[in-house]
């Protein structure tokens, strides 16, 4: 993650060195959430945000640099840094209960996107002035992150890749796909106060260490096959009901544990905060008002002579 932040510093400084008064850069706060095996009602799971639980809605934060590319596209580049959470505990679904996993992972996202602005108005307040705006646009990228989830074990987090609990080794490290909308208001030409909801799909189904089968705990260590199948943890379930859960070693199969079909997701809604470089641009000198692109009557000014 070094690499990543070293590279974040050398894209702001080459960034605001040739900006030319199109670029701002500021800092983000807000929630993030989670959809994967974990969470969900009384059904099986189910696909983008109904299945996450707001009980396990944690934060997120970061940092980013944005550049007008043209009067309606801009490129961003945002660096995050964002906890996702789950625990089957929360869900009333009476499989999901007995499975009794839970997982939380601090991850590192690195994206670029690009913004296509759908609505503007340079000047809000109409007081041909054009020092403060608003703008909405539409967004997607491509992005990348690192991945630790951990799990509540014996009083203390506990890693969990290095425990291959379904016996797959699963690398950090991985690429999604981030989209979503947001907007802004530009206050005297240099602030920037703005909200974005982005949602990221990922290529990997281990965010939360749960994908498919059981694993044969006898090639793991204590450890690892204590936190690959937590159902002897609960007490007063029906025996043959617990037996739809670990490793039968009789058949010599495991029994599922995950959903390797649905690959996880994960997002954020975050409020922020810019700053606007040299705090002019043509942007502001353009003097269109409006969706539709209509020029407006400019105010002439007239001098006295003394």
């Amino acid at each position: 993650m070094k690499n990543i932040f070293i590279l974040f510093l050398i894209l702001l400084f080459t960034t605001s060195l040739s900006a030319q008064r199109r670029l701002d850069y500021g800092i983000a706060v807000g929630v993030s959430n989670y959809l994967g095996d974990i969470g969900g009602k009384e059904k099986t799971r189910r696909d983008f945000v109904a299945d996450m639980k707001l009980a396990k809605t944690r934060w997120n934060t970061g940092g980013f640099i944005r550049y007008k590319v043209k009067p309606k596209i801009s490129l961003k580049l945002a660096l995050d840094y964002l906890r996702l959470e789950g625990d089957d505990k929360l869900s009333t679904n009476p499989a999901r209960n007995a499975r009794n996993l839970n997982f939380r992972n601090d991850m590192f996202d690195l994206g670029l996107t690009g913004q296509f602005c759908f609505y503007e108005d340079n000047d809000l307040g109409n007081t041909y002035r054009f020092k403060n705006g608003f703008r909405a646009y539409a967004f997607v990228g491509v992005g990348g992150f690192y991945s630790n989830p951990k799990a509540y074990y014996n009083g203390s987090w506990v890693k969990l890749r290095p425990m291959q609990t379904e016996g797959v080794a699963y690398s950090p490290v991985g690429i999604n796909i981030p989209a979503g909308l947001g907007f802004y208001f530009t206050i005297e030409k240099k602030h920037r106060i703005g909200f974005e909801a982005n949602y990221r799909t990922t290529f990997t189904d281990y965010l939360d260490d749960i994908s498919g089968n059981y694993a044969d705990p006898s090639g793991m260590s204590p450890d690892a096959a204590a936190l690959s199948n937590r159902t002897p943890e609960l007490t007063g379930l029906d025996p043959e009901f617990a037996k739809n859960f670990g490793y039968d070693s009789g058949r010599g199969v495991g029994n599922k544990r995950g959903d390797k079909t649905h690959k996880d997701a994960y997002m954020t809604m975050s409020v922020s905060y810019s700053y606007v470089l040299r705090g002019k641009s043509s942007f502001y000198r353009g003097g269109y008002g409006n969706f539709f692109h209509k020029r407006r009557g400019g105010v002439r000014k007239i001098r006295a002579k003394f």
